[in-house]
């Protein structure tokens, strides 16, 4: 820097003060250019951008991010401070040169995500916008600090008109995600009642979603999704959720209550979560047994309940609003319980019967428990823990009944293979089920 500022006194003493501007002028842009480069930024226009698939566009991004951090507290700003050192003695040279050497470069840098928000809009494309918006948001303080000459406003500008846009395609991205579950008209019934690849695909969007609370509140404050007014309060109730704090160096929070961050994102989530139930009700009619239609209920909310307990849902949504469906959960377990079991269980007798009655009332519960174990033989209780509650609620309606039947009637019954059906054969059998 030294040997810098000697040339450029000597050449303005000189009298090549023109001379001396234009050369540095040169020299300097080549090499904050040369420098994106070298960082994986190349310039590329909007109508090359809209040409991308996305694979290729989603390297550009990464290219981006990777660079963005180095550009704007490294490269830009080391030509500020390399400008304030040379031309010490001239405030106006200085701007002068800082806007043309490090603003237009900063403008195209910036521009870049403007073009991604603009690209033809897709879910797998939401997180990188978001990634996009955070880092604008994250280096919001180097920008403003960095280029406050009024000549670098157009820079403060382009961040901002960024993050607007970026704000804009996300939400719209997100309502066309939205959109996507409500128009999912599969009738392909998912085999045993087991977790729907809709509620996988959808529960894993969204926990990916959960990551990037702030900037979703920053995002539904300016471009807000429209939450239908009938869903039920106490789905949306997420009280119990803690706070959700935008980016303290967010250009635009400061006109937001702190409050309005404590929900918004919650409600909205809460939401997706909810049209996401409504498909899987409707998705019930699958089923011809009423019994697996529970089941299959069962096992997708258990799904969504263990989903959100595993990310930054929980955080969001809050420790109520997960054990509310859990319980949900365990009254479709139970329902089906009730439809699928109920009647093996009826063929206990309860009261006293005659030793030729007694065989009969065994022989027909044995030919309905081997009816519903063969009926069931393919259907699944998804989660291990859940599966081993259900295998013992069934138990627990049949075994028991069925041991004290069995203990008063065995050593009376005639057939052999009727007897020697006893409470521990039936246990094993029902251990058996479940696992598809």
């Amino acid at each position: 820097m030294a040997n810098l500022r000697a040339i450029a006194d000597t050449m303005v003493s000189a009298g090549y003060s023109k001379e001396c501007v234009t050369t540095y002028q040169t020299l300097r842009k080549c090499i904050v250019d040369e420098g994106l480069c070298r960082l994986g930024f190349e310039r590329i226009s909007l109508a090359h951008v809209l040409k991308l698939d996305w694979s290729m566009l989603e390297l550009k991004v990464r290219s981006w991010l990777g660079a963005s951090r180095v550009a704007l507290r490294t490269l830009f700003h080391g030509e500020r401070v390399l400008l304030d050192h040379v031309f010490a003695g001239s405030n106006t040279v200085r701007e002068a040169l800082f806007a043309d050497i490090a603003g237009d470069a900063a403008v195209h840098f910036l521009s870049f995500p403007v073009s991604v928000a603009k690209s033809k809009r897709s879910p797998e494309k939401l997180f990188r916008l978001l990634d996009l918006y955070d880092t604008i948001v994250e280096l919001w303080p180097e920008i403003e600090l960095g280029f406050s000459f009024e000549s670098t406003a157009v820079v403060r500008a382009q961040a901002l008109a960024s993050l607007s846009k970026l704000a804009e395609t996300a939400s719209a991205t997100l309502a066309d995600f939205e959109s996507a579950i409500l128009r999912e008209s599969s009738r392909l019934a998912v085999p045993g009642g087991g977790v729907h690849p809709m509620t996988r695909y959808t529960m894993n969007y969204i926990s990916l979603l959960a990551d990037y609370g702030s900037s979703l509140a920053e995002i539904f404050a300016d471009c807000p999704l429209q939450t239908p007014s009938h869903i039920p309060d106490f789905f949306l109730d997420t009280s119990q959720a803690p706070a959700v704090h935008p980016p303290a160096s967010c250009p635009s929070s400061s006109g937001t209550t702190t409050s309005s961050y404590d929900s918004v994102v919650a409600e909205q989530l809460a939401w997706l979560v909810f049209a996401l139930l409504c498909k899987l009700d409707g998705k019930t009619e699958t089923y011809q047994d009423v019994g697996l239609s529970y089941l299959f209920l069962a096992n997708n909310l258990q799904y969504i309940e263990s989903k959100v307990r595993s990310c930054q849902l929980l955080e969001l949504l809050g420790e109520e609003w997960a054990a509310r469906h859990a319980a949900k959960a365990r009254q479709h377990s139970a329902r089906y319980e009730r439809v699928a079991w109920g009647g093996v269980a009826a063929e206990i007798p309860k009261g006293e019967v005659s030793a030729g009655e007694a065989g009969e009332r065994m022989r027909a519960f044995i030919a309905a428990l081997e009816a519903a174990c063969a009926t069931q033989a393919g259907w699944v209780v998804a989660d291990p823990g859940m599966r081993e509650e259900v295998r013992e609620a069934v138990r627990g309606m049949v075994v028991p009944a069925f041991r004290g039947f069995y203990a008063r009637w065995h050593a009376a019954l005639e057939d052999v293979a009727v007897a020697s059906y006893s409470p521990d054969v039936v246990r094993e059998r029902l251990g058996k089920l479940f696992s598809g």
